[in-house]
């Protein structure tokens, strides 16, 4: 019960990682704030968790949601930064209109959902931890992944200013960054046998990650167990960056 009598704030939470991590959250004694753009989905797994949790459909990439969001929670101890996505294409072919989209979602829309976080965590005077969802690709780079290389590269410089600023108010900022992970999102890429097998050939662990390994290592980070542990990124990535 790590997380008994704290507020935590998940987005991305209708699915995949985020479902996860707000379920292990609330299974381990917080009151769990569920944001996602879907509500069908969000008052679903609300239903499913209990009364630990409170489904919230919001679009993060609306600022003035985002601030109401915020501003109306009485304090928030943790927030899961979870909400993103991906559109691999080769360099050369990538549209400006993906550009913008991913770049909007996974950096700027993070940035604002983080400041908005922090502001709360700093009006409630009860310290906090921030958990933004990079990636493996935050640490290296991959042929057709330019755009998300380059937002994950973001997040990992967002992670370690924040942590330097709002050290001195105790609020810690960290990132977990995994490796490919079976989701919803990941499926129709692993559904190439091609694309599997190299894959797993560059994955020295030879598995796809799960979830629950990536869920295991945000309770983590969030929790105050890593209460001397900020400014860093957690990889979760079978060894994938080790080469």
């Amino acid at each position: 019960m790590r997380f008994a009598g704290k507020t935590v704030v998940v987005t991305g939470a209708g699915r995949g990682i985020g479902r996860v991590c707000a379920e292990r959250f609330a299974a381990e004694g917080a009151d769990v704030v569920l944001v996602a753009r879907s509500a069908d989905e969000l008052h679903s797994l609300a239903a499913s968790i209990g009364p630990k949790a409170r489904a919230i459909p919001c679009d993060v990439t609306d600022d003035a949601a985002v601030a109401r969001l915020f501003d109306a929670l009485p304090h928030c101890d943790v927030l899961f930064n979870n909400a993103g996505s991906n559109t691999p294409q080769p360099f050369v072919e990538v549209d400006l209109a993906t550009l913008d989209r991913l770049l909007t979602l996974n950096v700027r829309s993070a940035f604002v959902v983080a400041q908005a976080a922090a502001r709360a965590m700093l009006r409630a005077g009860r310290g906090g931890s921030i958990v933004n969802m990079s990636s493996q690709m935050g640490h290296v780079g991959a042929a057709n992944r330019t755009v998300y290389c380059t937002s994950k590269h973001a997040i990992e410089g967002l992670t370690k200013a924040m942590a330097v600023e709002l050290g001195p108010q105790r609020i810690r900022v960290n990132a977990v960054a995994p490796t490919y992970i079976e989701t919803p999102l990941t499926a129709p890429f692993f559904a190439d046998p091609q694309f599997k097998a190299d894959t797993l050939r560059r994955i020295p662990l030879a598995r796809i990650g799960t979830v629950d390994e990536v869920a295991a290592a945000v309770a983590f980070l969030a929790s105050d167990e890593a209460s001397l542990v900020t400014g860093t990124s957690l990889l979760v990535d079978g060894g994938y960056t080790a080469q």
